[in-house]
C-alpha cells in the first residue's frame, strides 16, 4: 500500500479557505509587487544569504557582494576564500558555509551549464525547475519555492518558521512535523495559483512576526483566534 499523502493524514479543515482571506485581509489587502530579480541566479544567492541570516544582514551581504562582485564570475574567479571574507566584511554569522554554498553554485552552473544564468528554468515546468535548483548546493527545499515563488512567479508555497509556529498551534499538522512536510501539506491543501500562495507566503509570515509570536502570543488581537486550540491556554496565561 503507497503511503499516505499529507492532507490524507490531516485532511483540510472546513475553514481553510476563510482562514487564507483573513489572513490577507489583515496583513496585505493590498497585494505587493513581487521582489522579482531579472536574472533567478541573482534569487537563489539572495535566498542563500537568508538561511538563518535577518533580513536586514542578509541584505547588508547582498548589497556588499554585488559592490565586490558586479559580475559573479568576480566570485568565481574570487573561489570560497576571497567569498567569505567579503560576506565577513557585511557581518553576520556563517560566513564560511554560505562563502562555500554560493561558490558550489557559481560552479555547478560554469560545468554544467558553461554561463552563470538560471534564466534557462523560465523554459521548464515547475517540478523541472524544483529538480534542477534542489541539484545545486546549499538549495533546499524552501529556498527552491522561495526562488520560484518570488523570481519565477511559480505557485510554490515556501514554509519559514513564522508559518510552521502558527500552523502548529491550529493543530493543522502534528507538532513533530518538520517545514518540509508542512509545506508538503499546504502544497496539497491549498488552491494552486500564484497569487494565493503569494499572499498566504506574505501574510502567514507576517502574522508570525507580528501576532503568533515565538514568546507571548497576541491571541488577543488575533484573526484565527475562533480556531485555534492554542489560545485559550496562552490567554490564560496572561
Amino acid at each position: 500500500m503507497p503511503p499516505r499523502s499529507p492532507t490524507q493524514l490531516f485532511p483540510p479543515p472546513a475553514f481553510l479557505l476563510d482562514m487564507l482571506e483573513r489572513l490577507r485581509e489583515r496583513y496585505v489587502p493590498d497585494l505587493p509587487t513581487p521582489r522579482r530579480f531579472a536574472e533567478p541566479l541573482n534569487g537563489v544567492i539572495r535566498a542563500i544569504l537568508a538561511q538563518q541570516n535577518t533580513r536586514r544582514v542578509a541584505s547588508r551581504q547582498w548589497e556588499t557582494l554585488k559592490t565586490v562582485y558586479p559580475q559573479w564570475e568576480a566570485a568565481l574567479a574570487d573561489g570560497p576564500d576571497g567569498i567569505e571574507t567579503t560576506l565577513k566584511q557585511a557581518g553576520g554569522g556563517l560566513t564560511r558555509m554560505k562563502a562555500d554554498y554560493l561558490y558550489g553554485v557559481l560552479d555547478a552552473l560554469a560545468q554544467s551549464r558553461g554561463e552563470l544564468s538560471l534564466r534557462f528554468l523560465r523554459e521548464l515546468d515547475d517540478r523541472e525547475i524544483r529538480r534542477a535548483l534542489e541539484q545545486l548546493p546549499g538549495v533546499g527545499m524552501k529556498t527552491a519555492s522561495l526562488v520560484m515563488l518570488f523570481d519565477l512567479l511559480r505557485p510554490a508555497m515556501p514554509v519559514d518558521g513564522n508559518i510552521e509556529r502558527w500552523t502548529k498551534r491550529l493543530e493543522l499538522v502534528p507538532a513533530r512535523w518538520n517545514a518540509n512536510k508542512v509545506e508538503g501539506w499546504f502544497d496539497e491543501a491549498i488552491p494552486r495559483d500564484w497569487e494565493t500562495r503569494y499572499a498566504l507566503h506574505l501574510s502567514g509570515v507576517d502574522h508570525g512576526q507580528e501576532t503568533c509570536k515565538s514568546q507571548k502570543p497576541l491571541c488577543a488581537a488575533c484573526v484565527l483566534r475562533e480556531w485555534c486550540p492554542s489560545a485559550a491556554l496562552f490567554l490564560l496565561e496572561d
